[in-house]
């Protein structure tokens, strides 16, 4: 029985639905429920999980910005710059938390345009080396401002209430001290959803496919009409509003600013969040930070040999799993789903090209003997 191809994308959808479904269960529902049984032990895990939720965030910008092509190091840039905007609107100048939030990103997504649009002209090592040292530039720059307090850090109060505008109506409420580790959960778990489905539409449409041009061809995709500078800074654009405004999540969780909050080696891992969970995969960034963070959060008993354990371990999934940890599940495809018609394609694919080049070989020989032939009797005539 063939496999139409609709019938295979058709199933592919109900697929990815149904892992959603999925997810959004086990977040919602099921992570509360199993921590409800001894509340006073697994209490912790909110902060842990939301953390991991708002930093894969961060990674998933990351990943845009390698899927045009580009190794972007310096997403720490964004992060701090998110949690330092929102954090000054909220204590200078009294705004509600939510908006400012929003408002981080805005305004980094306006400076990824003034930063990228000298930078995104280079390519490989050296825009990495540029993004990198732009973490640096970033940690010097608040540690010389006064309006962020040359670094020091200042304390945040937790979210207000969210009203609709106009109204009395709260949409969101307030977050108070006991309960502001479960509110920050559900607020980043819903971040981290909208998120990865908002980068999984953008990588389906026109855009995403044009995006993807660039990292395969930026020359060829330039001589088809492509507007590549604009499709560069677009990208990088979307990669900062989503850095910044997980950065102003993360600074008001941690209730604390400071500089170091985010820093060189936050940005290098946010590029190995990405590499752990697959670069070919929209999900990989998620993967690979809840892998690596929980795995650290492990190996704590360790002691001084956590970190060296920790490297020992990135050195052989490299090597086993160059792709990243979702190369499995193609793996499982090739293995487990429908094997037989696997063989039949790959067997059909093999023969077809000999039949094609055998048949036009075959055809092509006796006609040229016909047409030579009549030639050389009326040269002897």
């Amino acid at each position: 029985m063939k496999v139409k191809p609709h019938t295979e994308s058709g199933l592919k959808t109900w697929v990815g639905l149904a892992a959603l479904v999925l997810a959004m269960g086990l977040f919602y529902f099921g992570i509360p429920a199993l921590i409800a049984q001894n509340p006073e032990v697994y209490s912790r895990y909110y902060t842990t999980l939301s953390g991991i939720a708002l930093l894969s965030m961060a990674s998933a910008g990351v990943w845009l910005t390698f899927y045009i092509g580009r190794i972007n190091i310096g997403q720490g840039v964004f992060c701090l710059f998110g949690a330092y905007i929102s954090g000054i609107l909220v204590v200078n100048y009294g705004m509600n938390f939510w908006y400012s939030a929003i408002w981080a990103g805005v305004i980094c997504s306006l400076l990824s345009f003034l930063i990228g649009l000298p930078i995104l002209r280079l390519r490989g090592v050296y825009f990495a080396m540029v993004t990198l040292i732009s973490t640096q530039v970033a940690t010097l720059v608040v540690q010389n401002l006064a309006i962020t307090k040359q670094g020091r850090s200042f304390a945040l109060p937790p979210p207000a209430a969210l009203t609709l505008p106009g109204t009395d109506i709260v949409v969101i409420p307030a977050f108070t001290l006991e309960g502001a580790a479960v509110g920050f959960y559900f607020a980043a778990i819903t971040l981290m959803i909208l998120t990865f489905l908002g980068l999984y539409r953008l990588v389906n449409s026109r855009i995403g496919q044009l995006c993807k041009s660039l990292q395969q061809n930026e020359e060829l995709a330039s001589s088809l009409g492509v507007n590549i500078v604009w499709l560069r800074l677009v990208a990088y654009a979307i990669s900062c509003f989503v850095g910044g405004v997980a950065g102003a999540f993360y600074g008001a969780q941690q209730a604390n600013l400071n500089v170091s909050l985010f820093t060189v080696q936050d940005s290098v891992n946010f590029l190995l969040y990405c590499f752990m969970g697959g670069l070919n995969y929209v999900v990989g960034p998620l993967i690979g930070t809840i892998t690596l963070r929980l795995g650290w959060d492990q190996l704590s008993p360790t002691g001084e040999y956590q970190l060296a354990i920790y490297a020992l371990a990135l050195i052989i999934l490299m090597f086993i799993l160059p792709n990243g940890l979702m190369s499995l599940v193609e793996e499982g495809k090739k293995w487990f789903i429908r094997p037989n018609h696997r063989q039949k394609l790959q067997s059909m694919s093999a023969q077809k090209p000999v039949k094609t080049v055998a048949k036009s070989a075959a055809k092509k020989r006796p006609k040229t003997a016909a047409k030579t032939a009549p030639k050389s009797n009326k040269g002897r005539k």
